[in-house]
């Protein structure tokens, strides 16, 4: 069963610049609030399938699209053309800490994010303490989180989304950042989830990891998908 489809997305950005030009003529552009326009294709007919129960690996280098196709699947951008179908509940954890506040405590952050993520109050407070144990942070849970450091927030925002009931769950550079023993149990709780018939998007430059977890592979260059299909087959292209 598909539990995510994508077919044909394209997304492209405008981004302002400043051309070769005399001092006199920026500082005319300046204040005439007229800038040049450079067109960026990031994402060009991307089309692939996620089944459930499964995890695909999402690879390629810096800048070729798969944060951007991240951010179109969970509905943060919208993208040029193409669709985006999927059949459950979309969780996603793109970069670190995203819809954390630094100026709120763990426990308010919790309450916050779960919320954001769909989980009715009573639900957070049932699953409160296990958020906070699996995070290893109780000690600070009425910590403002600018105290925490990058892996603490990072533990933190692993455990909310994975306490979420995701059934698509987004996951960009997640391991990027937190202890041997913390990655161990995180990789841990993946196959968990997909056990239990969640779909798993995950971006990673560790390849090691990719081929451990991912029952099959996209790869993207230059914003479009060069090859695709079996772990081993596409990372013996890459």
């Amino acid at each position: 069963m598909i539990a995510l489809k994508i077919r044909n997305v394209s997304k492209t950005f405008n981004i302002g610049f400043m051309k070769n030009q005399s001092v006199l003529s920026r500082i005319i552009s300046f204040l005439s609030f007229k800038t040049s326009v450079k067109i960026l294709n990031v994402l060009s007919d991307v089309s692939f399938d996620v089944n459930k129960g499964e995890i695909l690996g999402l690879i390629g280098k810096n800048g070729s699209g798969k944060s951007t196709l991240l951010r179109i699947i969970s509905g943060i951008y919208d993208s040029d053309e193409g669709s985006v179908e999927s059949t459950g509940k979309i969780v996603s954890l793109i970069g670190l800490g995203q819809g954390l506040k630094d100026r709120l405590t763990m426990r308010e952050n919790i309450y916050l994010v779960c919320s954001l993520f769909g989980l009715s109050r009573k639900t957070v407070k049932k699953r409160f303490n296990s958020i906070v144990k699996f995070a290893e942070l109780k000690d600070f849970v009425d910590t403002k989180l600018f105290q925490f450091s990058s892996g603490m927030v990072q533990r933190l925002a692993f455990s909310i989304a994975i306490h979420s009931d995701p059934e698509i769950l987004l996951l960009d550079e997640v391991f990027e950042v937190g202890d041997k023993d913390f990655k161990k149990k995180s990789k841990e709780k993946l196959k968990e989830l997909v056990k239990g018939g969640a779909s798993i998007v995950l971006v990673s430059h560790e390849l090691g990891m990719i081929r451990e977890h991912c029952d099959k592979v996209v790869w993207l260059k230059d914003g479009m998908v060069k090859y695709q299909g079996d772990t081993e087959y596409v990372l013996s292209k890459y």
